[in-house]
């Protein structure tokens, strides 16, 4: 079994959280160091380390944290003007918690995807 993380933390309430969501699969809540004005972590309640450990019995919860996102986008008021979704994988992808969370940034532009 994967180690817990801070994520497993706040998905129970052991950890205070901004949270904006959360159901039987997901839990979406402020990131603590935003990027941008609107700046939310989707997490799906069961520890899947990285992207490379999502198998099949993920895929609800990962459709569901793209419904949400979706959701939550309406709500913070940045779904017209647009956003950006991004996971991160493993080191060089920058994934910093072992956990798979989807990043939600919006309310200014945010520029091109990669620096070159």
């Amino acid at each position: 079994m994967a180690e817990e993380t801070i994520f497993s933390k706040i998905i129970r309430d052991e950890i205070p959280a901004q949270k904006l969501y959360q159901d039987d699969l997901v839990t979406a809540f402020r990131d603590i160091s935003p990027q941008a004005p609107s700046h939310i972590l989707i997490i799906p309640n069961v520890l899947i380390p990285t992207m490379n450990d999502v198998a099949p019995e993920h895929e609800l919860a990962l459709g569901r944290m793209m419904t949400v996102a979706a959701k939550l986008a309406q709500q913070e008021g940045i779904a017209d003007d647009g956003y950006r979704l991004i996971i991160n994988c493993n080191q060089h992808g920058g994934q910093e918690v072992y956990h798979i969370h989807m990043h939600l940034l919006g309310g200014k532009p945010l520029g091109p995807m990669l620096s070159r």
